[in-house]
């Protein structure tokens, strides 16, 4: 069965995570720098199968969109259009950067490690994949 990638996108580095081939474990697979996102994507397209990329939608409190969503749009667009039998999905991603966090005290990261802001980032995009396996398979 063919991998879902979850993409936490951000304007300098961008966090992802996929599942498992049965599509029961999300788990974070790398950060990158996000002018590279495409490329990297095509190399890893290129080695697993992936049908779905989950593409995080950063609102506010008040449920608007971020500042950041024309760029992700556009990105997600770019994506479109360079694989067109990909399905792509916006998920709401509010609060993920919080509970990322948290999550990384929970397990019982330092610090320093707390302050890396490249695994806050690929926690993040694990979330996002893990509230769509939850609720929406």
């Amino acid at each position: 069965m063919p991998r879902i990638i979850a993409i936490d996108y951000g304007t300098k580095r961008t966090g992802l995570a996929v599942t498992d081939p049965l599509r029961l474990i999300a788990s974070g697979l790398t950060t990158v720098e996000t002018a590279e996102l495409l490329p990297f994507l095509k190399d890893y397209f290129e080695q697993e199968a992936v049908d779905l990329v989950l593409i995080g939608q950063p609102k506010r409190h008040d449920g608007s969109f971020s500042d950041v969503e024309q760029e992700i749009a556009a990105f997600a667009l770019k994506l479109a259009e360079a694989f067109p039998s990909l399905e792509i999905k916006r998920m709401d991603e509010r609060f993920t950067s919080k509970m990322a966090f948290q999550a990384m005290i929970d397990g019982g990261l330092s610090k320093k490690q707390r302050q890396n802001k490249a695994l806050i980032d690929q926690v993040s995009a694990t979330i996002i994949l893990q509230e769509y396996l939850e609720y929406h398979l």
